[in-house]
Formats: C-alpha cells, structure tokens, sequence
C-alpha cells in the first residue's frame, strides 16, 4: 500500500541537505552565464497557475527569440497557436510563472522564476515581428530567482542523442490521437492532411 510523506521533517531526513553549490547557484537576476544560455536557448516550457489548475506549455522560435530588456526582465512573444490562451488565462489570475530553458546538444537547463504581465503594446509586438507578422501579445517576465540546473535529467534521458529518437510513424499521428480524444468527432485522415498544409503557413 501507498505511505505517502505528508510532513516536511519526514521529506527532509529522507532527502537530506541540500549540497551548497546548489544554494549558490540559485540568484535573483542574470549572471553573463545565464543570460548566455537564454540568447542560446531556442526552446522554453512555460509553467502556469490558475483556477482550473495547473499548465505548462511549450514555447519555441529562433535562438535568442525570449530577449533580455535588462538583468531582472524577460519579454517572450506570445506566437500564433490554437487560441485557448491557457498560460495568458492562468497569468491574469495569477502573475506567477516558471520558464525552463533547453539548449539543444546542452545537457544544463536553466530555470527561472518570476511573475508576468501580459503587454499587447503594437511598437513592442511588433519589435517581435517576423515575416512581417507580430505576436499578438509579449509576456513581460520579471525575474525572482534564476538558477541552473545540472545535467543528470538530460543524461539520464540521453535527450540529445541521435540513437534515442522515435520515429514519428511509430507513434499514433495527430489525427488518431484527436479522434480518440473526441471520440471521432475530430481528428482523422483529413485533420492530418490540412494540418500537414496549414502549420507551415501558419508558424507566424
């Protein structure tokens, strides 16, 4: 049977103190390292709270696409997706975010704590415009605490090895996997075709 830990002095002797390298590690504005690994970065998960629960949610462009206004402030441009907003929902309720960073053949992420607000100002939107079309808002992300964290996940995982990965014809395509969501109200062959059309002109 399950025997969950529900006090903090019983997860503590379990776990033990922390090392102090990761004490340190952990600052409230960005070091040159770190905001190097955020111009580097081209990938960020994006971790929300809200009155529904809880969102993390993929985040991706060029390399260097969350920029730096300065050592305490992120902005992130909101690029077109599928509308249901569910991070910009959770941050008007609650301004708490997590971003985690990945740099691709890198097996250190970096983590980074803070609150956003939501800006759809045209001069800054459209200071993230490409192809000629801006997001349709920027987060404006301010720093808490930012820190790295060490490689063991990403080793572990063997993420960036070539050998690891899935070959996407192993796995159920989209169609099948909305028709089995929506009990075939959506999904499909067809859903497939058009999505196969639509997301290259649609990425911006």
């Amino acid at each position: 049977m399950p025997r969950p830990i529900t006090d903090l002095a019983t997860l503590e002797a379990l776990y033990g103190e922390p090392g102090a390298p990761s004490i340190a590690k952990e600052v409230p504005s960005l070091t040159p390292g770190y905001r190097a690994l955020i111009e580097a970065s081209p990938f960020l998960v994006l971790a929300t709270s809200g009155p529904e629960g809880l969102d993390a949610s993929p985040r991706g462009d060029g390399p260097g696409f969350v920029r730096v206004a300065d050592e305490r402030t992120l902005l992130l441009p909101d690029r077109r997706g599928n509308n249901r907003i569910d991070s910009l929902r959770n941050i008007l309720h609650d301004p708490r975010v997590g971003l985690l960073f990945l740099v691709p053949g890198v097996n250190e992420t970096l983590r980074v704590n803070g609150r956003a607000v939501i800006d759809a100002d045209p001069d800054l939107c459209g200071s993230f415009a490409v192809d000629g079309k801006a997001p349709k808002s920027v987060l404006v992300v301010t720093i808490d605490s930012v820190f790295f964290q060490c490689a063991r996940a990403l080793l572990r995982s063997h993420l960036w090895d070539p050998a690891t990965q899935v070959p996407r014809a192993s796995l159920p395509s989209t169609g099948t996997l909305l028709a089995e969501a929506s009990a075939g109200r959506e999904g499909g062959e067809a859903y497939e075709r058009s999505l196969a059309e639509r997301i290259p002109k649609t990425l911006y």
